[in-house]
């Protein structure tokens, strides 16, 4: 099929509309999110945790979230970053997608108060405490290729070890979003690494808007240049709470708003 190529009107008139569509979006959205949360974390209340794993450097876990439960991520120490998929489980089609992720909410800064989109326009995870911002939705992971040493465990091997564990595989893997990876960008587009935003006591908290099935991976982020073994990095599951009707997640933008709609839906 031929496509009649756009004339310069038709691409001004394209790009005035998406324009018009950001200014909106950033209007409505908050002009400031909550402060990070505090370092270290505090204790979880016992009566919530229902489950905690420690993750050793190099390995992964995969899990399952019920939806309002809580996963907490704590790093053990700096040197490691935690890749993240996440699938419903109902129907393991729908994933996780960053691309839209970012785009509807404006930013590639994925951090307290943001929210995890998946490719149906649903809400699969609230960010409810995060300590540092500083994570990763646009380089990905390692991969067999990224250290010199064959040995060496990476998070795209992870993942597809924990897909299978979850009874899928490699062609479910969505974009992984690395948390604890300060990637940022600079004049130039050249991604960098700020390892000063990381504290390597830093942790975040991820509520499930949706059941959910999780793969994590504890590994190395290519840009990080520490060296040595990867820390341990503890997981702990909490139990749901009731959330506000004011909950910061589920407010922020009007993105978010259609997303938390599109849930109710079912």
């Amino acid at each position: 099929m031929l496509h009649t190529p756009r004339s310069p009107d038709q691409i001004a008139a394209d790009r005035a509309r998406y324009e018009e569509h950001q200014r909106r979006g950033l209007n409505f959205a908050p002009k400031a999110l909550p402060d990070p949360s505090p370092v270290p974390a505090p204790d979880p209340d016992p009566e919530r945790v229902l489950q905690t794993e420690v993750i050793p450097g190099g390995w992964y876990w995969p899990t399952r979230l019920a939806a309002g439960e809580v996963l907490r991520l704590a790093l053990g120490g700096s040197g490691t970053s935690v890749g993240l998929a996440a699938w419903a489980a109902r129907d393991p089609s729908e994933r996780m997608n960053l691309p839209d992720t970012v785009k509807v909410q404006w930013t590639t800064e994925l951090r307290r108060g943001r929210v995890i989109f998946s490719d149906m326009g649903r809400v699969m995870l609230s960010i409810t405490e995060d300590s540092s911002g500083a994570h990763d939705a646009l380089t990905g992971g390692s991969s067999p290729a990224t250290f010199a040493d064959p040995r060496a465990r990476n998070q795209r091997d992870n993942m597809v070890l924990a897909a299978g564990k979850l009874g899928l595989d490699r062609r479910d893997l969505p974009a992984v979003l690395t948390l604890f990876a300060p990637v940022r960008v600079d004049a130039a587009g050249r991604f960098g690494w700020r390892g000063a935003l990381l504290s390597g006591q830093d942790w975040v908290e991820l509520r499930a808007e949706m059941d959910l099935l999780i793969a994590l991976s504890n590994t190395r982020h290519p840009l990080d240049p520490a060296t040595g073994p990867e820390p341990a990095v503890t997981a702990t599951r909490l139990a749901a709470r009731p959330v506000p009707a004011d909950d910061l997640c589920r407010t922020a933008t009007a993105e978010a708003i259609r997303g938390f709609e599109n849930n109710a839906r079912g």
